[in-house]
């Protein structure tokens, strides 16, 4: 403690610091000032919490709650929305008759009458033109119960277990079809500080319907700000009245216990929440509970509506369920944005509401006070830790604490179904460390700058990184010889490219091909050298050492390709030409540094092996490959499984050299790729060996198998000239480039 005490009185200023940072917090806690960015956070904490804990168990498919779907297939049979009453009194009928289900609620509402029986315009003739034709008058007579859907659907909900939907509105005060009797007068509280929702209108079902069924429920949901839907207020007030939620009513109805309130254990003056038995339903002071998904959607059984109306439904799967009619048809507009899915079924929510009611699992609010002893604790730990140890122990045992924080927050919310918010502490905790790290941050953070300044256009971000993690190293761009890997690329017939487009064009294909590539690169840690139109040189090796440098140059090469690939729909779709491109790569020393005059400067690579790189990328058309490297790059990535192409002398050099196309590792190369490798490499030993006859005959065979390989048509006119020609005893195989 005394050490402590030492450690305050040296760093007042800090500690003071500190401290405003953590009242900036609790008073944030304690709600004198809300932060909106901090709540949207809280949002982000809780969905990660509740994906995290969605067990197993959770994700097992729940058989107690059915859902019979109006789905794509239902609508292709019957017809869009809303169906005749007919049809679904008939639905209904089957369900409690032939299935023997438990319960039924609806995810609709009916608030007006169904006229597609034609009954209304028959009753207009027999007042009117056909009054005086009696055949007409008793027939219609006989037809009446028959064509009234209505009456039809209300007597198939007549001492049925059936639950209505409505809507309850909040933005319309327009009123349609009957109200059910409200659960409470919003006298019941009064004793407490709570604020339902307020209803202006709504649009209920006709009294027929609301006469026939058991109850009725709004079936609203209330989304967060961010659009998500995570709570379902339980109860709205319309005037003076509290009105329940189709999943309420439903639960209700299930347990058959009455509905009451009750009163926060620490503080009487505030609504814990509602009660079904001894079932606590916690709720916010909207009313409001979280809905306790289950897993993603179809975590409870589907059956398609039009299964059930003919019977395909196995008896077993509907037998005693309570059953939910909703839709997951995309066009009746009942998909939700969830924490747990982007798109999902409005009614599982339902479903995943009335599963927690019966199980008793909602989830609660804290309303001890946990959070501002978690606040206050942890806090008051950073801010010792940090005057007390060095920053590399206050880190490591920060990030113990912080681990040990979410652990406990984990527990409270899957053993106790208790929310504790988390992210204010977390935020507190991140302000107190990188504020009282605030002057070694801006130290090392100088010497990354400067590191930056020198190397941050040519390298990408993470070399940058590592640099500045080793500050003893030296890092300089002066000349220096080492060994490295050059790369050049260049768009194939780039010059026809460009005359067929306008400049602005031309500018954003540019852009749109070199931005990709320059990625690919960088991710492989290489270090852009220049651009020169449409060619990109690249190397590897300097700044920063690699061990490893032809293995990431090659690796570059490879995805460079693969990427190209995948863009040419872009350019496609934009009305761009297809992009081609050569890649040359040379493994050799090098001279790198900042080089160049008075008036500009540039850090770049000069020498013999880069100049054979520029050489080898010319070469690609030649060949009519993407890619071809040297013999020592070949050599520096062995694991690899290359082409041999040629020996050359390129143009500029006496030495032959062999040079080879990477066709990558072998574990995902085809066995007829490998196959086709073999037999040319033995049609190469026999045309080296000058015998003519049978390089000629691989070399065909291997042309007719692949007639776009350029390669193989090369070799069969060299054999073909050869033969008339023999080059002699002397012949070394060797061919000579007078061209780059």
């Amino acid at each position: 403690m005394k050490k402590l005490v030492q450690a305050i009185y040296r760093h007042v200023f800090r500690t003071l610091i500190s401290l405003l940072i953590m009242g900036f917090f609790l008073a944030h806690v304690l709600g004198y000032s809300r932060w909106a960015s901090i709540e949207a956070l809280e949002l982000l904490a809780y969905d990660a919490r509740l994906n995290i804990t969605l067990n197993q168990t959770q994700n097992a498919v729940d058989n107690r709650v059915v859902i019979v779907d109006i789905d794509e297939k239902s609508l292709s049979v019957l017809g869009r929305w809303p169906w005749g009453r007919n049809l679904l009194g008939d639905l209904v009928t089957t369900l409690f008759d032939d299935y023997n289900i438990n319960i039924m609620g609806f995810d609709a509402v009916f608030p007006e009458p169904d006229a597609s029986s034609g009954l209304g315009t028959l009753e207009y003739l027999a007042r009117e033109q056909l009054k005086d034709h009696q055949g007409f008058l008793d027939a219609l007579e006989k037809m009446r119960k028959e064509l009234n859907f209505d009456q039809r659907f209300a007597e198939s909900l007549k001492n049925r277990r059936v639950v209505l939907g409505y809507a309850i509105l909040d933005t319309d005060n327009s009123v349609s079809g009957q109200l059910p009797t409200p659960v409470f007068p919003l006298s019941r509280l009064h004793d407490f500080d709570s604020t339902p929702y307020e209803a202006i209108g709504y649009a209920s079902n006709l009294s027929i319907f609301e006469e026939a069924s058991l109850s009725s429920g709004y079936f609203n949901l209330h989304p967060s700000s961010d659009g998500l839907t995570r709570t379902v207020p339980l109860l709205y007030r319309y005037q003076d009245q509290l009105y329940e939620s189709l999943s309420l009513a439903m639960a209700r109805s299930i347990l058959d216990e009455p509905l009451d309130l009750y009163a926060q254990a620490s503080e009487p003056t505030r609504l814990g929440g509602l009660s079904l038995g001894d079932r606590q339903l916690p709720v916010n002071q909207h009313l409001e509970a979280m809905i306790p998904y289950r897993g993603k959607s179809h975590s409870f059984t589907y059956v398609s509506a039009i299964d059930v109306i003919f019977h395909e439904v196995e008896v077993e799967k509907l037998r005693g369920a309570i059953v939910l009619l909703g839709a997951t048809a995309k066009g009746l507009f009942d998909l939700r944005a969830t924490p747990v899915e982007e798109v999902y079924p409005g009614v599982e929510i339902h479903a995943n509401l009335i599963a927690g009611i019966m199980d008793n699992t909602l989830m609660r609010w804290d309303t001890e006070g946990l959070e501002v002893y978690q606040i206050l604790l942890s806090g008051f730990f950073m801010v010792t830790l940090m005057l007390l140890l060095s920053p590399l122990w206050t880190a490591f045992l920060a990030f113990l604490f912080t681990l040990l924080l979410l652990w406990v927050n984990l527990y409270f919310w899957q053993i106790h179904q208790l929310i504790i918010p988390i992210t204010p502490t977390l935020l507190m905790l991140t302000a107190l460390f990188f504020f009282n790290l605030g002057y070694g941050y801006f130290i090392e953070s100088r010497n990354k700058r400067q590191l930056t300044g020198l190397f941050g256009q040519y390298v990408p971000p993470q070399l940058v990184n590592e640099m500045s993690d080793n500050p003893n190293a030296d890092f300089s761009m002066e000349g220096d010889s080492r060994e490295m890997t050059v790369l050049f690329s260049d768009v194939r017939g780039f010059t026809s490219i460009s005359e067929g487009l306008d400049p602005r064009q031309l500018s954003q294909l540019m852009n749109t091909f070199l931005t990709p590539m320059t990625y690919v690169i960088h991710d492989h840690r290489g270090t852009i050298d220049k651009y020169m139109g449409d060619a990109i040189m690249a190397f590897w090796g300097a700044p920063l050492v690699d061990a490893n440098h032809a293995q990431h140059a090659l690796n570059a090469a490879l995805d460079m390709i693969k990427k190209l690939k995948e863009m040419q729909p872009v350019f496609a779709e934009k009305g761009w030409p297809e992009i081609k491109v050569g890649v040359g790569l040379n493994t050799g020393t090098m001279n790198v540094g900042n080089m160049g005059s008075e008036f500009r400067m540039a850090y770049t690579v000069l020498g013999d092996a880069v100049n054979l790189g520029s050489r080898l990328e010319g070469l690609t058309k030649q060949y009519g490959v993407q890619i071809i490297v040297s013999e020592s790059t070949r050599a520096a990535v062995p694991d690899y499984i290359y082409r041999e192409l040629d020996r050359v002398r390129v143009k500029g050099k006496e030495r032959p050299i062999t040079i080879f196309e990477p066709l990558g590792d072998k574990e995902h190369l085809s066995a007829e790729t490998l196959q086709e490798i073999e037999v040319y490499h033995q049609a190469l030993q026999a045309y080296r060996l000058q015998d003519w006859v049978e390089a000629l005959l691989q070399f065909s065979k291997l042309l007719e198998q692949d007639s776009t390989r350029k390669l193989y048509s090369i070799y069969i006119e060299r054999t073909q000239h050869f033969q008339k020609s023999p080059p002699g005893q002397q012949w070394d195989g060797v061919f000579t480039h007078t061209t780059k």
